[in-house]
């Protein structure tokens, strides 16, 4: 089994899921609509959401023979399916294995914690610990990281939700002995 990319009408990905375990009960499959808890602002309150991380995307797990393409094909709601020339593009493993990793076998990607070292961040705690490469900067106003995924060989630029810590410094943690 392999990962697809489906392409669907931007904010009908929820519609297509339904569609996919309505119609094809039969086929083995699991759909991923990976998504991102955000902080807001708006009239002066700050607002958790959940935002969908690459919007107009369905992606699916799944045996992709002629018979399940064209039974995709006839779905509602389906714009087209990732492909090349002849046929289907398989995601490759090193792509999803990042956005796996992010949404740690769920559909929602959690806050990180990160804290400035040097002019590099790192991460404290949660779904970005261990992938400080793909990180581009962070927006302390905004909560936000700005991260670079790469999707069948398109780079694509996202926010996740991150909460910058201050790391506690050798001083620091003697003088809070010291008390």
């Amino acid at each position: 089994m392999q990962w697809y990319a489906l392409f669907v009408k931007t904010g009908e990905e929820e519609v297509m899921r339904k569609f996919l375990e309505t119609l094809l009960p039969d086929i083995n499959m699991r759909i991923l609509i990976p998504k991102r808890k955000l902080q807001e602002r708006r009239l002066g309150k700050v607002y958790e959401t959940i935002r969908t991380l690459l919007p107009g995307y369905v992606l699916v797990k799944t045996e992709m023979d002629v018979n399940f393409y064209y039974r995709l094909k006839q779905m509602p709601g389906l714009l087209r399916i990732l492909k090349d020339e002849a046929e289907p593009l398989p995601i490759p493993e090193h792509e999803i294995a990042v956005i796996l990793a992010l949404t740690n076998q769920g559909d929602v990607i959690e806050f990180s914690e990160v804290y400035r070292e040097g002019d590099r961040i790192r991460v404290s705690k949660g779904p970005m610990e261990g992938l400080e490469g793909i990180i581009e900067s962070y927006d302390h106003r905004k909560k936000r990281l700005k991260i670079r995924l790469e999707l069948l060989g398109q780079v694509k630029k996202v926010d996740l939700g991150a909460e910058l810590v201050v790391k506690q410094t050798q001083c620091q943690t003697d003088i809070q002995n010291q008390d």
